[in-house]
């Protein structure tokens, strides 16, 4: 799996970026804070002196007239100027890691294609022995079904991803594939996969299993 490692030594990087990137933050964040502060101390020396000047007469009260000095003003633009910078950083840092989200995803959808296909090749040559059972295991669904399901999330592996809002959802909890799921062997069963915990089950079923909603229809009909 050459895109596994490709990956691994793509993501290699980003920690250090990352890094080089909210440390270069930080020393904007001080630099902008000491650059206010005497820019805050200037103007209101200034505002002072002004309404000295206004009580003594040698300014005129026309407020026109009355501004800060070049130094202020140049001060204020200077802080401007760190905040945009910060704002560029915070940018490139959410793009980088947008970027490797977007990349997992792909990765992620490869190896979902070649878990299939795997699956498919199983199913075919278990399909041949006239005592296999037509499955339900959480590895591989029944063939044209809606979409296989994995038995079990690697060991050890917790990802957090952003859930992709066009992938199907299933069980009675209406949520996406995760961790150990069962399918019904109703044929006609409109939600067919389910997770373990949502149905009640520790292990994988022995023989047929059938999920409440096809047992409770199945027990209707027999009533009538």
């Amino acid at each position: 799996m050459g895109f596994v490692e490709d990956f691994q030594a793509s993501i290699e990087s980003v920690p250090a970026m990352l890094q080089r990137n909210y440390s270069l933050m930080r020393d904007l964040d001080k630099s902008l804070l000491g650059v206010r502060q005497q820019n805050e101390q200037r103007c209101e020396q200034e505002i002072e002196d002004i309404k000295r000047g206004i009580e003594s007469g040698s300014i005129t009260p026309d407020a026109s007239l009355i501004r800060f000095s070049d130094e202020a003003l140049d001060e204020q633009k200077h802080c401007i100027r760190i905040a945009d910078e910060k704002v560029t950083l915070a940018i490139q840092a959410y793009d980088m890691v947008d970027a490797h989200i977007q990349q997992l995803d792909q990765y992620m959808r490869k190896l979902e294609e070649l878990r299939q296909a795997g699956a498919d090749n199983a199913a075919g040559v278990s399909n041949t022995d006239p005592n296999t059972r037509s499955g339900r295991a959480t590895e591989s669904g029944r063939g044209g079904r809606k979409k296989s399901r994995l038995a079990a999330e690697p060991p050890g592996v917790e990802l957090e991803l952003p859930v992709d809002p066009n992938e199907p959802t299933y069980c009675i909890c209406n949520q996406v594939s995760f961790g150990k799921m069962v399918a019904c062997d109703n044929a006609n069963c409109k939600i067919e996969w389910f997770h373990f915990d949502c149905v009640g089950l520790k292990e994988q079923p022995k023989g047929k299993w059938y999920c409440p909603n096809c047992i409770g229809m199945q027990k209707r009909r027999k009533g009538k």
